[in-house]
């Protein structure tokens, strides 16, 4: 089973504002924090506590929270502070649906919207899912399954759209932490987005489309097994 300790000290990767102000730097490493449940669940931040560990000041870390807050991945209670917002297994379900429709979407546009860089970095990925072998490190598997999915979202060339789908993959990579150590199989999760980027390659919106679906139904049924 992984470590989940090793795997939530390491770096996750995020998308967030594009910039290198102290602001958008807390956002992304607080964010890294909520994703991988180093910053547990139903847990009260502190924003002294932040501050000390990242060296920033009261505003920057306010300013990364409020942008946290309206993702909903920081909960607010007037005269009781702000909280890590909690996982719930129950809403699987809801954001499996959301994301059923989006990712769907995103992956059919990327297949027909990618341009000559866009499917050189596909190959890129294809390859690097083809030196997968053995048992790779946790890490090194979360951050290709991120970079993957992250990538689909940017060939649709639609701002909102990458924008949104981000918001709920960070919501999916919530639970998914919950049940990594109790999934065995992870290289093989990752080894199935092969057919998806080859589709995308291929510029076959149609079979990036069902390639997709069946990646989204995949991720709920595994995690239901191991919840």
């Amino acid at each position: 089973m992984p470590d989940m300790s090793s795997i939530a000290s390491q770096e996750i990767l995020t998308r967030g504002p594009e910039g290198t102000s102290l602001a958008e730097e807390a956002y992304a490493v607080i964010r890294s924090k909520i994703i991988t449940l180093e910053l547990e669940p139903g847990s009260l931040i502190s924003e002294a506590t932040l501050m000390a560990k990242l060296n920033l000041g009261r505003t920057p870390i306010r300013e990364a929270l409020r942008l946290l807050a309206n993702e909903k991945l920081v909960e607010v209670f007037p005269r009781r502070g702000m909280f890590v917002s909690n996982v719930d297994v129950e809403n699987l379900a809801a954001v499996s649906e959301v994301r059923a429709v989006l990712e769907i979407k995103a992956a059919e546009l990327a297949a027909l919207r990618s341009t000559k860089s866009d499917r050189a970095i596909t190959l890129e990925l294809i390859k690097e899912i083809d030196s997968i072998k053995g048992k790779p490190e946790m890490r090194t598997l979360i951050q290709l399954d991120q970079r993957i999915h992250h990538h689909i979202y940017e060939c649709t060339h639609t701002e909102f759209l990458a924008s949104s789908l981000d918001n709920y993959y960070a919501h999916a990579l919530r639970i998914w932490f919950m049940a990594l150590d109790q999934v065995e199989e992870l290289s093989a999760a990752i080894i199935e987005h092969r057919a998806l980027l080859e589709a995308i390659a291929a510029n076959d919106g149609k079979a990036a489309a069902k390639a997709m679906r069946d990646h989204v139904e995949g991720f709920e049924t595994t995690i239901r097994k191991n919840l």
